[in-house]
């Protein structure tokens, strides 16, 4: 498990549920203190009209040198958003469908027929695209989503040209036995994006990857929810994902300084940490290694 990539998505899944606006420059900074600590992969907003948080996405491309685009994300919905985000320089985009039509219709305005025909454009435009399935499991407005419905839209012909794709746990009540039967049905390069609303955050994200998924989605703090799903709440925590799998490149020390960020910034921002990795690093003995102010791996900073 320790090869599995971790994609942090705080800067956009993240945010877009928070009431308060994180600042351009420190969205920036957020990313650069992230790649830093030897996260392979990015979100880093999203090119989206009905999203305010999401408002400065190509300001912090802009920012970022070719290096850091080469591991950084960005979220879009249709054709449009595409073209505007390989025209500012993107170099990865994810393009978001649901394979629920209620909640196609709700999070992008259009029905799911439309949402393939924008991607069939998409993946013309010379870049990586990876194909993010919302209510891949559960629809807020339809209940659950057969697996056949996702399958459907997997191998639909203009869904031909996608990189990979990523089942999304839009609200979070999926359960380990359907992530695993998903992710192995769907095959080939499949992420999971899951959400911790009913606290099978970290097992559906194990279970994926026991199932052959290369690659998972978290956020500092749980952070995040999508606004247009009711009942949604925060994505697994970043930390918690980290403590379970200790990829290659994580360290204590790392480790600690991420929890520190994320501590920071859900302060700052006025939003609960869902994190109990991050609760337990706190409030452990100085003597463990993964814990606030070890003894044991130097310095936390």
């Amino acid at each position: 498990m320790n090869d599995v990539v971790v994609r942090d998505v705080t800067l956009r899944d993240g945010l877009q549920l928070v009431s308060a606006v994180l600042p351009t420059a420190e969205k920036i900074s957020l990313a650069r203190f992230l790649l830093s600590c030897g996260l392979p992969a990015l979100e880093v907003g999203a090119v989206v009209r009905r999203v305010p948080a999401m408002a400065d996405t190509l300001d912090v491309v802009a920012a970022l040198d070719a290096s850091e685009l080469d591991r950084c994300w960005v979220l879009v919905p249709n054709a449009k958003g595409a073209r505007l985000a390989v025209e500012a320089g993107v170099r990865r985009i994810q393009y978001v469908l649901s394979v629920s039509p209620s909640h196609n219709k709700a999070n992008v305005g259009c029905d799911v027929g439309q949402s393939l025909d924008g991607l069939a454009e998409a993946v013309t435009l010379g870049v990586p695209v990876q194909l993010a399935l919302a209510t891949a499991f559960t629809c807020p407005f339809e209940g659950q989503t057969p697996e056949d419905a996702v399958l459907a839209v997997v191998t639909d012909a203009r869904a031909a040209g996608v990189d990979s794709v990523v089942l999304c746990d839009t609200i979070g009540q999926a359960v380990p036995a359907q992530v695993s039967s998903l992710t192995a049905a769907v095959g080939g390069e499949v992420w999971f994006h899951g959400h911790d609303t009913w606290g099978l955050g970290v097992a559906n994200t194990v279970a994926a990857i026991n199932a052959g998924a290369v690659a998972v989605d978290a956020s500092l703090g749980g952070l995040g929810g999508c606004p247009f799903a009711p009942g949604a709440s925060g994505n697994t925590a970043l930390e918690d994902i980290l403590y379970a799998l200790r990829p290659n490149w994580l360290t204590p020390s790392i480790f600690q300084r991420l929890v520190a960020r994320g501590s920071a910034l859900v302060s700052a921002l006025g939003e609960p940490s869902r994190s109990r990795a991050a609760e337990g690093a706190t409030r452990s003995p100085g003597s463990h290694p993964w814990a606030l102010g070890s003894t044991r791996c130097g310095s936390t900073m």
